[in-house]
């Protein structure tokens, strides 16, 4: 495993090295391709049903995967959205953190609260992070450049906006299922460390159902796929794409700025990951809630200014949706763009966001699951969709756009319809740009790094190696073109949901038990109000 673990850093450093000393940075991307292409094309082989009814298969088993888990879980992302904002509130912490059967015992109030200090100081619940934390640690990795990019609305049209939602809306089924097996499956290091994720409910939950070798496989799998995405798409895309962002406002060529830009970024990011998943946690918690702000406060001054073309958006997402007039492959082109900009999106069923929820302080896998709810939620049917809003509605007076037709730049699309409504919004969209960027960074580098500590061992050496190898391709992002090496990584990154699916299909009745015992538990407390228990019930 050191022979393996040696090459493979040499080689990080070693591409690192070429990237810096060859004069054209294209031909490095033609090299990279030469290897990698194969894999591209596979992971995104469309497949045909009729010339112009097309679907890539991943996009199908992220799509089955959470009809599948929504009807499976009785429309858990319907009935229990309220519940999810109960649990990040901390209506239920004692519930989360403490023997549930112990707290609420059938003995008398004095009895009771003779002995509640005594339960809670027995009870020590494991785990690094709150509910609050993990949910804006997760956010911030899916949050990103795609939710401000409207690279899918040009192509289907107003109606992919609705098949977008209706991604969304299904994802959350799939969150919950990753995610409650990510708590149930984690383990916790000697010095409380967690170590959770796909690799780990693989391996252990399906070797519960003895099929220990197949699990074996899937979870080594899943832990490379995680590595390679982690420094592509998670790190080196977004880095490039927040410095070309900063450079367009500033009207920067020169290639020092994307230079100084590149190691700027890399220092800060350096300083967060160095401090693991509690200080990325801390961070995440005001970034996420910040950042998210400034764009939905932009959005919704854009959307109040053109009040009265709301109801014309709606018509015509609702329309479009289901007739697509004027779009590429009418329906179903529509549909396609929708679900597919939904799907990619949240990643929901991708199980990255199982690695940062698994991190959680609770006794009940499920009350983690449940919290995930709300990520795609937020993700796609909130920012995604005022996205979308703008865009249509700017699109009416000052036709940025044509339907039907694909675009070169999301963000400048974006960055075009915000302008014509608000001068010089374009500088607060470089700021969000940023901040997404980063966010996404350095919640991706915990996914990586986890995937690394389960490949080559969890010592302190294994896992400084792989944040010097992120901050260097977080400096190499911004500084080269990446062409083929995105690609490859994005590849990788939607490839983690074909172990990570076949996983959570047949470990759902595992999940199925755990949302019975956390509702079981919440009922328990909830009668111990209704039968005069207040004071212990509301601590």
């Amino acid at each position: 495993m050191k022979k393996y673990f040696l090459l493979l850093t040499l080689l990080f450093i070693s591409l690192f090295s070429y990237s810096q000393v060859t004069p054209e940075a294209n031909e490095l991307d033609v090299i990279f391709k030469s290897y990698t292409g194969w894999f591209v094309d596979f992971i995104f082989y469309e497949i045909r049903f009729t010339e112009t009814f097309r679907i890539p298969w991943v996009l199908i088993v992220l799509i089955g995967g959470a009809v599948y888990f929504t009807i499976y879980f009785r429309f858990i992302n319907i009935r229990h959205f309220w519940t999810a904002i109960k649990v990040v509130k901390g209506d239920y912490a004692d519930v989360e953190q403490h023997d549930v059967d112990k707290l609420y015992k059938d003995v008398s109030i004095e009895e009771q609260q003779e002995h509640i200090e005594e339960i809670l100081e027995e009870d020590k619940t494991e785990g690094e992070v709150s509910h609050f934390q993990a949910l804006t640690a997760a956010l911030s990795a899916t949050v990103g450049l795609g939710n401000i990019a409207g690279v899918a609305l040009s192509i289907g049209g107003p109606g992919a906006t609705f098949w977008m939602i209706v991604a969304g809306i299904f994802g959350m089924a799939s969150k919950f299922t990753e995610c409650t097996l990510g708590v149930k499956f984690r383990d916790i290091g000697p010095d409380g460390t967690v170590y959770g994720g796909p690799m780990y409910y693989l391996k252990k939950g399906l070797g519960e159902k003895e099929m220990i070798i197949f699990g074996k496989v899937l979870a080594v799998i899943f832990a490379i796929f995680t590595v390679g995405g982690s420094l592509g798409g998670g790190n080196m895309f977004q880095s490039n794409q927040a410095a070309a962002q900063f450079n367009q406002l500033f009207g920067l060529q020169d290639t020092n700025a994307s230079v100084y830009f590149g190691i700027v970024m890399a220092i800060v990011v350096a300083i967060v990951i160095i401090g693991g998943i509690k200080r990325i946690a801390r961070v995440t918690e005001k970034v996420v809630p910040f950042m998210a702000g400034i764009y939905a406060l932009g959005a919704l001054i854009i959307i109040g200014i053109n009040y009265q073309y709301i109801g014309t958006a709606f018509s015509l997402i609702f329309e479009g949706a289901f007739t697509g007039p004027g779009i590429g492959g009418g329906f179903v082109g529509v549909l396609i763009q929708g679900i597919r900009r939904g799907a990619f999106s949240n990643e929901a069923g991708i199980g990255s966001a199982a690695i940062a929820h698994s991190a959680v302080k609770t006794k009940y896998p499920a009350s983690e699951g449940i919290v995930s709810l709300l990520e795609p939620f937020i993700d796609t049917v909130v920012i995604c969709t005022m996205t979308a809003l703008v865009i249509i509605i700017t699109n009416i007076d000052h036709n940025i756009l044509e339907y039907g037709q694909s675009v070169t730049g999301g963000v400048e699309l974006t960055a075009i319809a915000f302008d014509s409504a608000i001068p010089h919004f374009s500088i607060v969209l470089t700021i969000a740009v940023i901040l997404f960027a980063f966010s996404t960074m350095i919640s991706w580098s915990y996914y990586g790094m986890q995937g690394w500590a389960y490949l080559f061992g969890r010592s302190k050496k294994a896992e400084m190696i792989y944040k010097f190898i992120f901050v260097v391709f977080t400096y190499i992002g911004a500084t080269i073109s990446l062409g083929s090496v995105v690609d490859f990584s994005d590849a990788m990154i939607f490839a983690m949901a074909v172990p990570n699916i076949i996983g959570l299909v047949i470990l759902a009745p595992i999940v199925r038990t755990e949302l019975k015992e956390y509702m079981h538990a919440i009922k328990i407390k909830k009668d111990a109000l209704k039968e005069g228990l207040e004071d212990v019930a509301k601590m």
